[in-house]
């Protein structure tokens, strides 16, 4: 028998991927295990995906994609009030096989995060939202096409493989809207989702700082034909878009699919979109794009929970970057949440295989946290897994 060759040694970098590797693989669901040991980025993090994306974009372009208004508070607050909450770790637990399943209008999905609604997505790469198809088919995802998109929903519609929601802006032309939303019924969108929370842009002062303007070549195919100016004139004439409850109830009644409302703060809001017809509220800030100083959307989740109770699902997004932010948002009362910069970095950096590796990296992490917790199901999850200082525990 030949001598065995010596191996050489593993760097560092190396040597975490193959650690990094394997725990997919232990903590992988059946099934998957192929799918998790596939030639992916060499990305550990979201946040080592934002570098990447930022090494490849222009500097307009990532003032666009990471920016937010303002000052920026609202944008930080997202990230940082994960931080404040703290986990009551439960230990010699069954945990059998982890289950992080969630169902939503009747489909289970294999992972409570969707694709959010952003857009110009080929800013970031040149297939755009067709890569974030395919990413989002690959991963089992449902994506949320944005009214803002660069590809037409027809086209995103042929390269998806699983569901696809669509993200409507009501525009003052009612016709135009009423037309926008066959045409997404028509193209086998699965739900509306209807932003409430931006009657006009906020002050995206890095942004504008930047300079940013969609490429040109780029265009926005499903506003084209639209009647409605920009909604922004001139520095001291603000003109805002008129929506208000009872043309989000006739949205409803014309709809021939579930809608969502996005952009939900306040509790009060909260139920009367319940009690108007909608399928889900969406907790949302707009990503800290629009009204600086608002709250974390993690702060305000409790209590929109509450006063939804279990009605209608209530989903959240903003700040996630670890699966730990996805068990702290369950447990503040979300069915599910949605990213929206995490899968364009992931995007910019590596096109369709990067944001279907952006999705790996959250259900490895997600399942992680589970196990260490001691809770061998998402849907066991509740404000318990929150730590509480209780006498003597």
């Amino acid at each position: 028998m030949p001598p065995s060759r010596p191996v050489p040694p593993l760097d560092r970098r190396a040597f975490v991927r193959a650690a990094a590797a394997l725990g997919a693989l232990a903590l992988a669901p059946r099934g998957l295990a192929a799918a998790a040991a596939s030639p992916a980025p060499d990305l550990l993090t979201l946040d080592e995906a934002e570098a990447a994306a930022r090494a490849k974009l222009d500097a307009a372009a990532y003032a666009y994609v990471s920016g937010g208004a303002g000052e920026e508070r609202t944008l930080r607050w997202n990230r940082e009030r994960f931080d404040d909450l703290r986990f009551r770790q439960r230990v010699l637990r069954d945990l059998g096989d982890l289950d992080i399943s969630v169902t939503l209008l009747g489909r289970k999905r294999p992972m409570p995060v969707l694709f959010a609604p952003t857009a110009s997505n080929r800013i970031a790469h040149p297939e755009g939202e067709l890569a974030v198809a395919r990413g989002a088919g690959a991963t089992g995802t449902t994506y949320v096409l944005s009214t803002g998109a660069t590809t037409s929903i027809e086209d995103v519609m042929r390269a998806a493989t699983e569901p696809v929601w669509f993200q409507l802006y009501v525009q003052t032309d009612w016709k135009f809207t009423e037309d926008l939303v066959r045409r997404a019924e028509a193209a086998g969108a699965e739900a509306l989702c209807l932003t409430v929370d931006a009657p006009v842009p906020g002050a995206r002062t890095r942004s504008e700082r930047a300079g940013y303007v969609l490429p040109p070549g780029l265009t926005v195919p499903m506003l084209q034909g639209v009647s409605r100016p920009d909604s922004v004139t001139t520095l001291d004439e603000v003109t805002p878009a008129r929506l208000v409850w009872r043309d989000v109830e006739r949205l409803i009644a014309f709809s021939r699919r579930p809608v969502f409302l996005k952009g939900i703060l306040d509790p009060a809001d909260a139920d009367r979109a319940v009690r108007a017809g909608a399928a889900g509220v969406i907790v949302s800030n707009h990503g800290g794009r629009n009204l600086d100083t608002l709250p974390a959307t993690i702060e305000a989740l409790p209590a929109v929970a509450d006063a939804v109770a279990g009605r209608v699902p209530v989903l959240m997004d903003g700040g996630i970057r670890r699966g730990t932010d996805i068990v702290k948002a369950v447990a503040c009362g979300a069915t599910a949440v949605l990213i929206g910069r995490p899968y364009l970095y992931g995007l910019a950096a590596a096109g369709e295989a990067g944001v279907a590796h952006i999705q790996r990296i959250l259900r490895k992490e997600l399942r992680m946290a589970l196990a260490l917790l001691g809770v061998p199901r998402l849907s066991a999850v509740d404000r318990g897994v929150l730590w509480e200082p209780r006498r003597g525990g």
